[in-house]
């Protein structure tokens, strides 16, 4: 196991170890008054101030939606010098947006970036405010799960604080397969014979977004931590002891193809959007979902989330290779703060506000679920579903596991990575050539 992945698994079973004990008492930190946000309640004076938030948080019907606007909504209040301009858009049109800003040198006061390897291009560029000292404010590094924030820091400083902690899954309605006579799969095998009764039963087997390409990676991704065995093969590659043409890749590349061929994604796959894609699953028009465990709470407040028709399960393993328990880990995205911003202690006041109020105010809206921060509040008691309960145990089972690609390599090299897994959608292709494709890419890009 290497050492991305121990941890991320300690900080995934720190937050499970949070979760249950989070009825034993409240630490106090998650309180909506401006005096621990550290203001007096009118920040900056009387001046009028405006502060851009970018975000990925665009449904409105999404949990995370709803908490953002309330807490946005009490911190106005709080502080009627201050107006919050919310610039809410999709995961890949906040990053090509990001992108552009980031050239000009004109950020939002606040953005979102990933972990890791996606993130250090503006760090380097020097674009950030580091945070370090705000999150010593009034407890609020102690809110989050340990380890967590080591994947936004650089040389010492913190540039982002993560709003997610997260696992792949499998979301499926049982409706559905229930109709269809299928069984939840515990093979990969299975898996593909399971999309053939559905497409049987004329029942769409999976949704997916692709046209935000960094789904259809997070899906080949788990293939090829079971093809090779267990985490690590992208780390191989960086330290010179595979390539992208080790067999283990090329199973995985079979492998994806034999799911598509099948017919398992809707039509048009490319055309739809993270948005669009979930939402065929939510609205009862797909039988499964593989997404990141943060969907639990949209899916729980959907249509089919409220009939109690979805289940959740394990991506399994493939041609007898790989270990269910180990998943695809997921830092989630972070919010950062501009470095030029023209109001840099009113944002860096309201994001401190605004991550202390996160944890319990996604409790309440239903969208605690894989949060980077410990959660205060039984999620039975609270109502969460049995499918969201099924979710947080699935995280104490969490025995490794590999971050996302784009996480991992650099931009030039994810971005072949993910132009190539998406033509996949579109036309068949020669495992072999796919691998070649990469391997090329990634030495353009050393």
């Amino acid at each position: 196991m290497n050492k991305t992945s121990k941890r991320v698994i300690g900080t995934i079973l720190t937050g499970a170890l949070a979760v249950s004990l989070a009825a034993c008492g409240n630490n106090g930190n998650n309180t909506s008054s401006p005096e621990a946000s550290g203001t007096n309640g009118n920040a900056g004076g009387k001046e009028k101030v405006t502060i851009t938030f970018q975000n990925i948080y665009p449904d409105a019907t999404d949990p995370k939606h709803q908490m953002m606007k309330k807490i946005v909504a009490q911190y106005e209040a709080d502080h009627p010098n201050v107006k919050i301009e919310l610039d809410s858009l999709n995961t890949d049109q906040q990053k090509l947006k990001l992108k552009t800003q980031a050239a000009s040198k004109e950020i939002p006061d606040i953005t979102i970036v990933n972990p890791a390897a996606q993130m250090k291009p503006f760090v380097d560029a020097d674009l950030f405010a580091p945070l370090n000292e705000m999150v010593e404010k009034n407890g609020l590094k102690d809110t989050f799960q340990e380890g967590i924030l080591d994947y936004y820091s650089f040389n010492g400083n913190l540039y982002a604080l993560p709003d997610g902690n997260n696992v792949g899954l499998v979301y499926y309605n049982k409706k559905m397969f229930e109709e269809a006579g299928a069984k939840v799969p515990t093979t990969f095998e299975e898996m593909v014979e399971v999309v053939k009764q559905l497409k049987a039963k004329k029942i769409q087997p999976m949704a997916i977004g692709e046209k935000d390409t960094w789904t259809g990676s997070f899906l080949f991704m788990n293939m090829l931590l079971r093809t090779n065995g267990g985490p690590g093969f992208l780390q191989d590659v960086v330290d010179g002891k595979k390539t992208f043409e080790d067999p283990a890749f090329v199973e995985a590349v079979d492998a994806f193809q034999s799911l598509v061929q099948a017919g398992a994604f809707q039509e048009g796959a490319t055309s739809f959007d993270y948005n669009a894609g979930e939402n065929l699953f939510k609205t009862g028009k797909a039988a499964m979902y593989y997404m990141g465990s943060w969907a639990t709470g949209g899916i729980e407040t959907s249509t089919v989330g409220t009939s109690g028709d979805v289940g959740v399960f394990k991506f399994p393993t493939i041609n007898g290779k790989g270990n269910p328990d180990e998943f695809m880990l997921a830092p989630g995205s972070g919010f950062a703060v501009s470095k030029n911003s023209k109001h840099l202690a009113e944002t860096l006041d309201f994001l401190n506000y605004f991550m202390l109020n996160y944890p319990k105010e996604t409790f309440t809206a239903k969208g605690a679920v894989g949060i980077a921060q410990k959660v205060e509040g039984d999620f039975k008691a609270a109502g969460y579903s049995d499918m969201a309960m099924d979710v947080l145990s699935i995280f104490k089972d969490v025995k490794g596991g590999d971050l996302a690609f784009d996480n991992t390599m650099n931009p030039g090299t994810a971005q072949v990575h993910l132009s190539s897994i998406q033509n996949l959608f579109v036309a068949k292709k020669d495992a072999a050539s796919v691998a070649k494709e990469h391997q090329q890419g990634y030495e353009d890009n050393k």
